[in-house]
């Protein structure tokens, strides 16, 4: 009998619904920067819709290009709450899902997709406004038949992604967050958004309309200024 790690992977664990809850206040953007200005998709990925958001741990899936059979097993495998996110290499040649499979995953529960590779019926899905993030549109259907990988640690557009890792994501794009991190990074991305309001409010009453730490950045950076 083989030892060897199944292609499939049931069992994960995941961020909580509370820490969820916590991080889908913050923008993608915030909570990169306060992650180091780490973690985020290339921006291929966009979402369908500028208005469409999602939070939730990550449910990973490694596909052949042009090939959903695995992304079939993920569906089937999801929780409510779970983001499906699928390593597709980036190609283009055909969509990977459709309005079917997301009717499926939104009565499931499952609270949305991030595919590095197209969808298609653009505008059922648009329309439904469940969050789709992918990699542009294609109208041919994909391929049933080609083994791959769910729940294994993967690279999604340039980030490596292990499963039950934290997804935000918005108009900006996509950032992931490991899942032992994340409640350190809610903490840095509130007194993030704290002190930018802070900021935001002092320029809107003409205060602060230079950055207080630009002179220093620019003699670190041994720029010169004419007097």
């Amino acid at each position: 009998m083989s030892n060897a790690r199944p292609d499939i992977i049931k069992t994960i664990a995941r961020v909580s619904p509370e820490q969820v809850k916590a991080a889908k206040k913050f923008q993608a953007a915030i909570l990169a920067d306060v992650n180091g200005r780490r973690g985020t998709a290339h921006s291929r990925i966009r979402p369908l819709a500028p208005s469409m958001k999602l939070a939730g741990p990550a449910i990973t899936v490694e596909v052949r290009p042009g090939d959903n059979l695995m992304i079939h097993v993920a569906i089937a495998l999801a929780q409510p709450g779970d983001v499906i996110v699928v390593d597709a290499k980036g190609d283009q040649t055909c969509a990977l899902i459709g309005e079917i499979m997301v009717t499926l995953a939104e009565k499931i529960g499952i609270a949305g997709f991030v595919l590095d590779g197209p969808v298609r019926d653009a505008e059922a899905l648009i329309a439904k406004g469940y969050p789709i993030f992918s990699f542009g549109t294609n109208p041919c259907g994909p391929t049933k038949k080609t083994p791959g990988r769910v729940n294994w640690p993967t690279n999604i557009a340039g980030v490596a992604v292990t499963p039950g890792d934290l997804v935000v994501a918005d108009a900006d794009g996509v950032t992931f967050v490991e899942r032992e991190k994340v409640d350190g990074i809610i903490a840095l991305a509130e007194k993030k958004e704290a002190d930018e309001r802070v900021r935001i409010d002092g320029i809107r009453a003409g205060k602060q309309l230079s950055p207080a730490w630009l002179p220093k950045a620019l003699a670190d950076a041994e720029v010169t200024m004419e007097a």
